[in-house]
């Protein structure tokens, strides 16, 4: 067999395992969070989100919003060092992260296990 009848075929097979997997995949909502910060922040998003009496107040203030908690959520680094502790029937953690007026700030969230609890937000 000559070398461009086995690049034909080559390429047949490459375009027809290239549309089975295209058809696979396309229909999941795959997400690859191997690190521990993607996957944290992946938990929080997916429960329901709830805000304490605290976080309440320093929202109505107006430096922060709710947008700056979400873009925290998805964007914001996790300090493994004062988290992962075991709170009032949960686990806190602390997510660093920045508003939209590039504020420095830091959320305290209580994970449980059907829902996510704002505690507190602290500006740097």
């Amino acid at each position: 067999m000559k070398f461009y009848q086995r690049f034909a075929y080559y390429l047949v097979g490459l375009v027809i395992g290239s549309f089975f997997v295209a058809m696979v995949w396309s229909g999941k909502d795959a997400r690859c969070n191997y690190f521990p910060n993607a996957r944290v922040l992946n938990d929080l998003r997916n429960k329901p989100f709830h805000y304490d009496i605290e976080s309440s107040r320093k929202l109505s203030e107006g430096w922060v919003d709710t947008l700056d908690i979400k873009n925290t959520l998805q964007y914001g680094d996790v300090d493994f060092d004062k988290s992962n502790i075991v709170d009032e029937g949960g686990k806190r953690y602390i997510i660093d992260g920045k508003t939209s007026k590039d504020l420095e700030i830091t959320l305290e969230i209580i994970n449980y296990e059907n829902k996510a609890v704002l505690r507190n937000i602290f500006r740097k």
